[in-house]
């Protein structure tokens, strides 16, 4: 009995020394295993082996990408300001064994090392130059800290700016700058739509007069146009009535040459024609007749072929 009893026990004892020999590394993990105390090897995803009381998991090393927040730290710029920035660190270990034995605890190094670096590009700017320049900020300090962590086995993949908290009173002033920049920017979009409406205005006054003016010189080139061929038409029928005036006078004229020539030389005729050549000089007051005393002794013989004329003799 005590025989079966010492069996079953030893049987168990093998059995939880082979299940514990048997380690099973699940994905994104690795083991850093030690043998007597030294380092023996990484062990990889997977079910592996290990010899009881011989070799021992060192530590439980996670590959995947992590975050580290680092908590918000004083710091003093060039102008002599206190702000107050918080980071945010992704990082993922490339080397299990350095993370192990080359830094005790390789987080503590990445936040310190972030700290000292950050107050470092940060104590050699001004407040202005922090709060614009986050994304040079960062760059820097990922390079520097990316380089400290090399020997860690650690990549920096990595490093943001979650918050730059300025005093109190440096907000407040922000704060009212912000606003008289609104309320500059206000002022300047309402002057510039008061300028649109006075240009759109004046163009269209300029429009408006200018169709004006059009117009009237529509309307006076129509008017000198119509006053044109109103003088062209009176001129038209004075020429037209001198026209028949003058054929009038050549028909009489040709009546009275034909009258002679048909009756020969008429002294009467003649006589006659005198009369009324003296009559219509006489008419324009301009004219002054000398009358020889020649003419005027005939003017009896004148009258009485007149009266001839004039009875049909």
């Amino acid at each position: 009995m005590l025989g079966f009893v010492l069996t079953v026990l030893l049987g168990g004892l093998v059995l939880v020394l082979l299940f514990s020999s048997i380690k099973v590394v699940n994905t994104g993990y690795l083991f850093v295993v030690e043998r007597f105390g030294q380092f023996y090897k990484v062990l990889e995803p997977g079910w592996h082996i290990l010899i009881p009381f011989v070799d021992f998991v060192r530590k439980r090393i996670s590959t995947k990408q992590q975050i580290l927040d680092i908590e918000p730290q004083s710091v003093i710029t060039k102008d002599n300001v206190k702000i107050s920035i918080d980071n945010v660190i992704f990082y993922k270990i490339m080397n299990a064994r350095d993370a192990v034995y080359n830094i005790e605890d390789f987080t503590s190094g990445i936040v310190y090392s972030t700290i000292t670096n950050m107050r470092n590009i940060v104590g050699n700017m001004s407040l202005d130059e922090v709060l614009s320049g986050r994304d040079m900020i960062n760059s820097e300090l990922l390079k520097v800290v990316d380089e400290i962590t090399d020997a860690y086995g650690i990549k920096i993949l990595s490093v943001e700016i979650k918050n730059i908290i300025p005093p109190a009173e440096i907000q407040q002033a922000m704060e009212k700058q912000m606003r008289a920049e609104r309320d500059k920017r206000a002022a300047i979009l309402q002057a510039e739509g008061e300028k649109q409406a006075a240009i759109a205005i004046a163009e269209g006054d300029k429009q408006s007069k200018i169709l004006q003016a059009e117009a009237e010189k529509e309307a006076n080139i129509r008017r000198a146009e119509g006053l044109k061929e109103s003088q062209l038409l009176e001129a038209e029928g004075k020429a037209k009535a001198m026209e028949e005036i003058a054929k009038a006078q050549a028909d009489a004229i040709e009546v009275v040459n034909k009258a002679i020539i048909e009756s020969g030389t008429n002294e009467a005729v003649i006589a006659l024609k005198q009369i009324e050549a003296l009559t219509e000089m006489a008419k324009n007051p301009a004219n002054k007749l000398i009358i020889p005393t020649e003419a005027v002794s005939s003017l009896g013989s004148i009258a009485a072929a007149a009266e001839m004329l004039k009875s049909g003799k």
